[in-house]
């Protein structure tokens, strides 16, 4: 677990399907990108949306139905893990400092 977040809303589809927004922290936000990877209470979702301090992801009916996120209301923490590649990124980045001519 990178860190914890907190739902901050779910919005119900006619569908069936529901959007769920969670803040986190900006530690961890950083390496959030809109239809990149999340892993949230174990379950690997696509983000829909990135904002200051929060993203959401799409929930289909079998998500909400299989996993505990079917139960997770708005105050509820959640466990985040970001996608290991931007993690490598990062650490190529700062490994090897750009010297400017």
């Amino acid at each position: 677990v990178d860190a914890v977040g907190t739902v901050f809303s779910r919005a119900p589809e006619p569908d069936g399907s529901c959007v769920v927004t969670i803040e986190a922290d900006s530690s961890i936000t950083r390496y959030i990108v809109e239809k990149g990877s999340i892993t949230v209470d174990g379950v690997s979702l696509t983000v829909t949306a990135v904002d200051d301090g929060a993203f959401s992801v799409a929930l289909i009916p079998h998500t909400l139905a299989v996993t505990t996120l079917g139960t997770r209301q708005p105050g509820d923490g959640v466990n985040l893990e970001v996608d290991v590649l931007a993690k490598y990124v990062e650490r190529l980045l700062t490994a090897y400092p750009r010297s400017d001519p």
